[in-house]
């Protein structure tokens, strides 16, 4: 018997748009002679709908675009995720349809509520685990949670009742999330001693990235099919206790680099955006940007602005130049010297007698991100901020100067991370794409004469284990310390990046891809006075 995962790029609220992929989906698998479709978590709606679930025309819509999925279901089995509605109780639900009936309708027992997720806010649990016959299979049926945790639904299966598990997923992608997925899905085939169909969304949604990638476990525990990364597809098996498939190794730059495209390009496309306006420094973390922002939009659809000032030096407006002669891009040069003087000459009876200082580097930094926002204003471009996560951990940038704009690309993207992935992209290319100098140049944020981002931070291999293991790891001071760094110094960073957090939440939304982003997982108030 056949079984199809239809790995689908659904659009939160799109309900009509995703149902056309949902039965374009169904149409193939059908001329494939699959008996049983298997779709991904709240695929209806698309994933996470957060509060529109308190809307009743929302709720009702997502039923009636069902019980149309019902109506194509004939000669097959689908297994398919929705919201479904019990005396005014919402449930994270899989509905089990046959030849034009709907059999049965699964609720979600394990609703997360960590991290990026908050279904107990919406969600009642379900309270019964099913294992019910579809299309000629006996299926364990379970929704994303259901399956990772401990002496779950997973335990109520086996040999003797089941043919095999079957698991639709809303799993969003990080940096090393491919092999914690994979051995957890070894790890329940196992104990289970059945073979385990996973299927998961792909596509992004705001912050968050579904890099697909369903699969089929045998029962022993070895992966014998994977769907593709990062875009639609239809994974199609004849036979479940088949040998596995080569695995291939991660790679995380690779990984990185999809996650980060299918982030623009779907932040874009889902919102009715089609072009984007950006400043080009020089320097690693814009040209970057702009590489990622080519291969989402298409060369024809990025604009580059160089805005130079007087302590800009040449070599970086040469730099910006010679990017984006290399993506094809247009490129304008706005100096902006005359505007700052000007600036500084309004200001001069309000300055007198005090040092230059950070009053006039953001001064620069905000008559740029002006700049941008009259184009966007002016022409319909999104702007993107080319922050990086380290700046952003310790507050090393401008409110409403580089930090305005409508997507931070690689906010959640580690300095260090930005030079591996740069040198990624040029090695893949076989060229220089970005500029070698760019790449090995001291970084400098060149608002004032001889700046080095050393004059405020330590090196950035430094500061970016200092910062993972802060923020992502959740350590403590002494616990840092305790790895090898100076304690002044950890109290140090630990004290910047605490400060900044009132920055962090004006940032324009990031694309998540380590396992703890600033945005929606991370909540921290900004008026606190808990200090490490």
């Amino acid at each position: 018997m056949t079984i199809a995962i239809a790995q689908i790029n659904p659009t939160v609220g799109d309900l009509d748009r995703n149902l056309e992929k949902i039965s374009d989906h169904i149409a193939k698998a059908r001329m494939k002679g699959v008996k049983l479709v298997v779709f991904p978590e709240l695929c209806v709606t698309g994933y996470p709908p957060k509060d529109l679930l308190s809307k009743k025309a929302f709720v009702k819509k997502n039923k009636e675009i069902l019980e149309k999925v019902v109506g194509l279901s004939r000669d097959m089995g689908l297994i398919i995720g929705f919201v479904d509605e019990r005396e005014g109780r919402l449930f994270n639900a899989a509905a089990v349809i046959e030849d034009g009936e709907l059999k049965a309708v699964y609720h979600k027992m394990n609703l997360p509520n960590y991290d990026v997720f908050d279904e107990k806010r919406y969600f009642t649990p379900g309270s019964q685990a099913v294992s019910l016959a579809v299309a000629g299979f006996r299926v364990g049926l379970t929704i994303c949670e259901d399956i990772w945790v401990e002496d779950g639904p997973v335990s109520n299966f086996s040999g003797s009742n089941t043919d095999l598990i079957i698991n639709i997923s809303g799993s969003p992608y990080h940096l090393g999330k491919r092999k914690l997925r994979e051995d957890l899905l070894r790890k329940r085939a196992l104990e289970s001693g059945l073979p385990i169909v996973y299927a998961n969304l792909v596509g992004a949604q705001d912050d968050l990235i579904f890099d697909g990638r369903s699969y089929v476990f045998n029962q022993k525990g070895e992966k014998i099919a994977e769907a593709k990364s990062f875009e639609e597809d239809l994974l199609i098996v004849d036979d479940l206790i088949t040998a596995p498939i080569v695995v291939s190794e991660e790679e995380e730059m690779k990984d990185l680099y999809q996650a980060l495209v299918l982030g623009i390009r779907d932040y874009f496309q889902k919102n009715g955006f089609k072009k984007t306006v950006l400043g080009l420094s020089g320097g690693i973390d814009s040209a970057l940007t702009a590489v990622l922002a080519v291969e989402a939009l298409g060369k024809e659809n990025v604009r580059g602005i160089s805005m130079p000032s007087k302590f800009s030096s040449s070599g970086s407006v040469d730099d910006a130049k010679a990017l984006a002669e290399n993506l094809g891009i247009d490129l304008q040069v706005v100096p902006i010297k005359a505007v700052f003087d000007n600036y500084l000459e309004t200001l001069n009876p309000h300055f007198e007698g005090m040092p230059f200082n950070v009053a006039e580097e953001n001064i620069q930094a905000r008559i740029r991100g002006n700049f941008l926002m009259a184009l966007s204003n002016k022409f319909g471009y999104l702007v993107l901020t080319t922050g990086n996560k380290s700046e952003l951990s310790v507050g090393y940038a401008t409110l409403y100067g580089d930090m305005c704009g409508g997507l931070a690309v690689i906010s959640d993207v580690f300095k260090t991370k930005v030079y591996d992935l740069s040198r990624y992209i040029n090695q893949q290319a076989g060229k220089e794409i970005i500029p070698s100098s760019t790449i090995t140049k001291e970084p400098s944020a060149e608002l004032r004469e001889d700046q080095r981002d050393t004059d405020s931070l330590p090196p950035y291999e430094m500061l970016d284990a200092i910062l993972r293991e802060y923020i992502e790891n959740d350590k403590g001071k002494e616990e840092i310390a305790a790895l090898g760094f100076s304690e002044e110094l950890v109290k140090k960073i630990i004290s910047m990046v605490d400060r900044s957090e009132y920055k962090r939440q004006q940032a324009a939304l990031g694309l998540k891809v380590s396992p703890l982003a600033f945005g929606s997982g991370r909540r921290v108030p900004i008026t606190n006075r808990w200090k490490e």
